[in-house]
């Protein structure tokens, strides 16, 4: 898709989804770099992430919101200019649920690569409550071996 066309879709846009396209884009961009600079565990701490799973069920309202974060996150890493992983995506939009108090789950799975058997793959997702935002496709063919929250969300359960 051309970039005029993106950008004539992008004006189409609520000034309210606009803000959060460009939020997204920024996040991506952030989770690309120290990604490619630090290991993820010193990312998962910097974040408050924790080893633990939330169980809270989004409330109607957050569930319109951790939706249209999901919309956001997945729309713009289909057009960043560098390549925007499962795993920025996972950590970009555990960001802007955090930011809005939204409770999170980042999913970390392994599976063996289809193509070379003797090879693994890696895969992550994020899901708030029951409804997943990011990595949903494919994501049953992995096991999940890390799972995340933030450390306020682990703490209010």
């Amino acid at each position: 898709m051309s970039w005029t066309r993106n950008l004539r879709k992008l004006h189409a846009r609520s000034w309210s989804e606009r803000g959060q396209l460009i939020e997204a884009f920024i996040w991506l961009g952030v989770m690309r770099v120290a990604l490619g600079r630090l290991p993820f565990r010193r990312i998962a701490a910097r974040l408050g992430l924790t080893q633990t799973e939330t169980f809270n069920v989004p409330k109607t309202l957050n569930v319109a919101e951790a939706t249209r974060i999901g919309w956001a996150v997945k729309a713009v890493a289909s057009r960043t200019p560098w390549k925007s992983t499962c795993l920025i995506q996972a950590l970009a939009g555990m960001i802007l649920l955090r930011r809005r108090k939204i409770a999170g789950t980042l999913y970390l799975g392994v599976a063996k690569d289809e193509l070379a058997p003797e090879q693994i793959t890696a895969h992550a997702w994020l899901c708030s409550g029951d409804l997943f935002l990011t990595g949903e496709s494919g994501r049953e063919h992995y096991k999940v071996v890390s799972i995340f929250t933030s450390k306020n969300e682990a703490n209010s359960l």
